[in-house]
């Protein structure tokens, strides 16, 4: 999809979300499904970035989220710096977490890099509950239930009234956006499709995979950890269980459901998932089984997603369709 089509698909589903709470912003549930869709749209955009335009098959997403989230509460906490700040600085934190972790992934490939990073993902819940964790402040096994709430210029965001803060995310999740789509459609993007098809090819062409993997490791990680931080102000308590099966199937049925590699569709996908994802609650521990088992129909059924479909269709010339 041309850069066009994408900056209008972008723009119809920003209006469209915007205007949202005219008909919902008196139903506090309805509106908490709406942020969270906001930021798990963003943390799924960046997962898409680095696997399906860079190639690089990472499952230490949602560590980073975890990261940032604990980051950005325990830094608001134990130095005083407010919230809105301290988003940014685990943003930081994360994106430096994010280099160290890209750094051994440089000499691997394929699976070999998705069994570093998730092994990050699993050394992160002890690392929190030991000594280590507690010693710098996220409360062991029994988390954080006290976090600060977002404060802008005095105002203090409250989840009794969520209107707000849904207006706060979406401009956030509008600005990563369209830093993800930049990324994607400057010579960053080449550069990453080129590493992505044929990494010696890519090398003999000038492209330093060493410079461009550490380069999108360090922004994925950056964006989904400060993403994390917002989460954190919002929901106000923190646990390891979120390091759980739930939340790494969710992502992945998001960017199935978009189409891995197909911006913005894990946009889509988020705003389709997390409330699929909530309507099956009442299952409670089925509820993971049934998201693995949508990811497996949805695969067979649509492998390039919702806006791999909607290429095929505007594709297709009027008389391909008629016949």
């Amino acid at each position: 999809m041309d850069h066009r089509r994408i900056s209008f698909l972008l723009a119809v589903i920003w209006t469209i979300v915007a205007v949202l709470p005219l008909f919902f912003g008196g139903t506090n549930f309805i509106m908490h499904i709406l942020i969270m869709c906001l930021i798990w749209s963003v943390v799924a955009s960046c997962w898409d970035l680095i696997m399906g335009f860079a190639g690089i098959f990472s499952f230490g997403q949602v560590a980073f989220f975890v990261m940032g989230s604990y980051a950005s509460a325990i830094i608001s906490a134990q130095f005083g710096i407010p919230p809105i700040f301290a988003v940014f600085i685990a943003g930081g934190i994360t994106a430096g977490i994010g280099i160290l972790v890209g750094l051994p992934c440089l000499k691997l490939k394929g699976a070999y890099i998705a069994l570093v990073t998730f092994a990050v993902h699993m050394i992160l819940e002890p690392v929190l509950k030991g000594e280590i964790g507690r010693a710098i402040g996220t409360g062991g096994t029994r988390g954080l239930l006290t976090i600060e709430p977002m404060t802008i210029f005095g105002y203090t965001f409250s989840t009794a009234s969520p209107v707000p803060y849904f207006y706060l995310m979406l401009l956030v999740a509008v600005i990563c956006s369209v830093i993800i789509l930049v990324v994607i459609k400057s010579h960053w993007g080449t550069a990453f499709l080129a590493l992505k098809d044929s990494q010696e090819f890519a090398a003999c062409l000038g492209v330093s995979a060493f410079k461009y993997k550490l380069m999108v490791f360090a922004l994925t990680s950056f964006l989904t950890g400060m993403m994390g931080g917002f989460y954190a102000h919002y929901v106000g308590m923190l646990s390891t269980r979120m390091l759980g099966i739930d939340l790494f199937v969710t992502l992945m049925v998001i960017l199935v459901i978009g189409g891995v590699g197909k911006f913005p569709g894990a946009i889509i996908g988020a705003f389709i998932t997390i409330a699929i994802n909530e309507l099956l609650s009442p299952l409670g521990p089925y509820r993971p089984i049934t998201m693995g088992a949508m990811v497996v129909i949805l695969v067979l059924v649509l492998p390039d997603g919702i806006v791999g479909l909607f290429e095929r269709l505007f594709s297709k010339k009027p008389h391909d369709i008629t016949h």
